[in-house]
């Protein structure tokens, strides 16, 4: 054949960031202004490259389209599984590229599989490479439907034994670095020639045979190309880029080599802004390019089965030159930010988690007989009960693991060991070790893993493990003063993370408070991977003060743990509260102390309830610095609603009263006073994101409230407004997807549209784009075929809808001269109200 062909990897990855506890990211202030940073890099590149702009001439938008569908990818799958709830556009994206690409890559789908949570594999145990290379497999079967043929190993981190592991799973291919290489045989030679310092010849597929008489087939990727992509600004140029991967190798290349590169997928957006843009750009030039063929890797395979043989070289990886020292010992490797920083904390890490590792491991093991007949078995298929945690689901994986139905008990116990496994899985995930320093919240996040599993071992057992690993721990510290050791990171920082079911209880009965009318007796709710049911439910009020009481009981989603609570909270107005929760105990001294506190509310006793609270809920008594932090904020933002509406409605006065002045100085270019700027300025922004967030926002509104901020010189918040604004657009444009015969509807959306586009400020319209583009790919051909058999609706319609594109910086099909001059004149003032 010849054809040469190309290949474009992305390695899509974050490491899992969730609070152990609660199965939740947090939020994460760093990532501002996102909730965390797996949402930021959602922005910046998982979601652009699922919905990528291809440009025409005029710098306007001719097609969106979805870069995953041609290029070979993995993502890891701790981040499938947030995207899956957070964001589903692009989880649905992702999965249906892959469905794309077989049509594309003759039946092969162009998504491959990851070791389950990013661990460096070379540096684990084979228990622990096997579970993860069997979990990275199941987790994609479960997602993309279908048997994963390639795997990519963390970091491409590679020994012979993880190439074994995989090779017995069923995985056909994985990627290394140029560097990975050792030597190479040619067919029908019997001598290995050194390739070692990137000299290999990266155009082929090479077969690596295996010590049990398995191989795998490995891709060593075109190093220099790879990395002027993702350092050296290649990406600034679609064009560029696919010369550069159409002619990598010049004529030393012949018919059937393949040009490839792979990076960390987050180059094409979040290193390099329109990255995705560039990648979507380039990839159209190679389609349409004769004699280059773009492929995947498991199509290339099936047309170029490898006829050369390779040795990897042991224990090296993409990102450390020094093998895999880079997470294990000080080797100097880093990421740059901090070059008089030592990294001398990486080895004390490893050694402690490596000991506690060993420490548990085999306990677990003593633990789950008579409970678990195959103990490292049933941690292999556990990654079913991790992708589906149904009753159902969880009770028939026990079954089958104990060969016999398990009562409650013997459910928690068994549900408790298997986590204490999985969390002393992802407490090795490669960031932990990658970055500058011990303080980065990589490391804490694996340190975070480490209290969760000791938490679970300290429930399962006696013996204590926590103080010979902070002995160990104590050994690595961090560059930056004031941090300490990692032992002090882990007790002030860790250590009081640890919560028990008595902290969701708490957690549920202050943010009760705050709730109306869903806390009956009966009533669930579901707090991150726990469920609260409402056994009693009292609630008492005087004045503006309340004061709420009861019984709950408190469940474990993950483990099935469960434990009832009894719990009085008392509400003085604002942030001024008090609660406590305590084991239930008796019914009768229950009673006891519910009748303690009803008496003291009735006399109106505000001290003797919290000294009752004090005495009978002694060290467990909560405020609102109780609550888990995305909730704290939720329920101190309704605290200040009262507050800022009557801030609002007294600045609005004064604002108003002075506003013929602040227009007057204003004409006359002098400052506004700061306390009239300062109430101008609140009132109007408050005003405008509200106008924007109104379901059906008002046109002669918002420019009222413009022309006035323009009149007095007041500033407005362009970052705040510019995403309202687009957000306000993309609202419009769903309600005329729903329904795109509504005339009204169509001038409304462009009205508001028109006069978005008008303001002085960049507006985030990337959502409300893709919206249209859906719109245009399912309407506007139907609507150019009844506008060409001469259908004046249609006709007004095509007419409305360029408009709309226009607006939207969208080029659409060319349109029939004719056609659009035949279009009827509708007027605004023709829509009622």
């Amino acid at each position: 054949m010849s054809e040469r062909y190309v290949c474009i990897h992305g390695h899509f990855y974050q490491p899992p960031r969730e609070n152990p506890w609660l199965e939740e990211i947090l939020r994460q202030e760093s990532a501002h202004p996102y909730h965390d940073w797996n949402e930021r890099i959602d922005k910046e590149s998982y979601a652009p490259n699922a919905f990528s702009r291809i440009l025409n001439e005029r710098g306007l938008i001719s097609r969106i389209v979805n870069n995953y569908a041609r290029i070979s990818f993995n993502f890891g799958p701790t981040l499938l599984q947030w995207m899956e709830k957070a964001a589903p556009d692009t989880y649905q994206a992702i999965l249906e590229a892959d469905r794309r690409s077989a049509e594309h890559f003759s039946g092969h789908g162009s998504a491959i599989a990851q070791a389950y949570n990013h661990m460096i594999l070379p540096l684990a145990n084979r228990r622990d490479k096997q579970t993860q290379i069997l979990w990275g497999i199941r987790d994609f079967e479960n997602r993309f439907r279908r048997f994963p043929q390639g795997m990519w190993l963390p970091e491409t981190a590679v020994d012979v034994e993880s190439l074994e592991l995989m090779a017995e799973a069923g995985i056909r291919f994985t990627i290394l670095a140029p560097r990975q290489a050792e030597a190479v045989r040619p067919p029908d030679h019997d001598g290995w020639i050194d390739v070692r310092g990137e000299r290999v010849d990266p155009s082929r597929a090479y077969r690596v045979p295996l010590p049990s008489g398995r191989s795998i087939a490995v891709f060593f990727y075109d190093g220099g190309l790879s990395r002027a992509v993702a350092f050296e600004r290649l990406l600034s140029d679609g064009h560029t880029l696919a010369r550069r991967l159409m002619d990598a190798g010049g004529s030393a290349r012949g018919p059937g080599s393949l040009n490839h590169i792979a990076t960390d997928g987050e180059t094409y957006g979040h290193h390099h802004r329109h990255g995705e843009m560039a990648l979507s750009y380039a990839l159209k030039i190679i389609e349409d390019s004769r004699n280059v063929r773009l492929t995947n890797y498991a199509e290339y395979l099936e047309r170029q089965p490898p006829t050369w043989e390779a040795r990897i070289l042991e224990d090296s990886s993409w990102s450390c030159v020094h093998g895999v020292e880079r997470w294990r010992s000080d080797c100097g490797c880093s990421d740059g930010s901090n070059a008089e920083w030592r990294q001398s904390w990486r080895k004390p890490l490893r050694e402690a988690l490596d000991q506690l590792r060993d420490r548990l491991n085999p306990a677990y093991e003593q633990a789950c007989k008579g409970l678990l007949n195959d103990p490292w078995g049933a941690r292999d298929r556990y990654i079913d009960v991790v992708l589906d945690r149904d009753h159902g689901n969880v009770a028939g994986f026990l079954e089958r693991e104990a060969g016999r139905p398990l009562d409650q008990g013997e459910t928690v116990r068994a549900l408790k060991l298997l986590e204490l496994q999985r969390n002393a899985m992802l407490m090795y995930t490669s960031c932990g070790w990658f970055f500058d320093d011990l303080g980065r919240i990589e490391t804490l996040q694996v340190l975070r893993y480490a209290a969760r599993a000791i938490q679970l071992y300290d429930v399962l057992f006696t013996e204590d493990v926590e103080e010979e690993f902070l002995g160990l721990l104590a050994r690595a510290r961090s560059s930056v003063t004031g941090l300490g050791s990692g032992a002090d990171l882990y007790r002030t920082r860790i250590a009081p993370e640890r919560m028990g079911l008595d902290r969701v209880g708490a957690h549920h009965a202050v943010s009760s408070i705050f709730r109306n009318g869903d806390n009956g007796v009966g009533t669930e709710h579901r707090i991150y991977c726990y469920s609260v049911r409402v056994d009693e439910h009292q609630r008492l009020t005087a004045g503006g003060i309340r004061f709420e009481l009861g019984r709950l009981r408190v469940t474990s989603v993950i483990t099935r743990s469960t434990e009832r609570f009894s719990y009085g909270v008392l509400h003085m107005g604002d942030h001024h509260l008090v609660g406590g929760v305590r084991p239930l105990g008796s019914m009768p001294g229950h009673r006891d102390r519910v009748a303690d506190l009803v008496d003291a509310f009735e006399k109106g006793s505000t001290l003797d309830i919290i000294r009752f609270l004090d005495r009978d809920f002694s060290a467990s008594t909560y405020s609102l610095n109780s609550l888990f932090r995305d909730e704290q904020e939720r329920v101190v933002h309704r605290i200040l609603e009262t507050s800022l509406g009557d801030a609002e409605q007294t600045l609005g006065s004064l604002y108003e009263s002075r506003m013929p002045l602040m227009r007057f100085l204003a004409d006359l270019s002098i400052p506004q006073p700061r306390p009239f700027r300062a109430a101008g300025e609140f009132v109007l922004n408050t005003r405008l994101e509200r106008a924007l967030n109104e379901d059906e926002p008002d046109p002669v509104r918002l420019e009222s409230l413009f022309h006035e901020a323009k009149l007095t010189g007041l500033r407005v918040d362009r970052e705040v407004l510019g995403l309202a604004a687009g957000a306000a657009v993309e609202r419009l444009l769903v309600k005329l997807a729903e329904a795109p015969d509504d005339a009204e509807q169509m001038i409304r959306t462009r009205r508001v549209l028109d006069f978005i586009r008008s303001l002085p400020f960049a507006t985030d319209l990337w959502r409300a784009q893709n919206v249209y583009f859906r719109l245009l790919e399912d309407e506007y051909p139907y609507r150019m075929g009844r506008a060409q058999e001469g259908e004046g609706d249609a006709r007004w319609w095509l007419k409305e809808w360029d408009a709309l594109g226009s607006a939207l910086g969208v080029a659409l099909p060319a349109l029939d001269p004719e056609v659009l001059e035949a279009a009827p004149r509708r007027r605004s003032s023709d829509v009622a109200g």
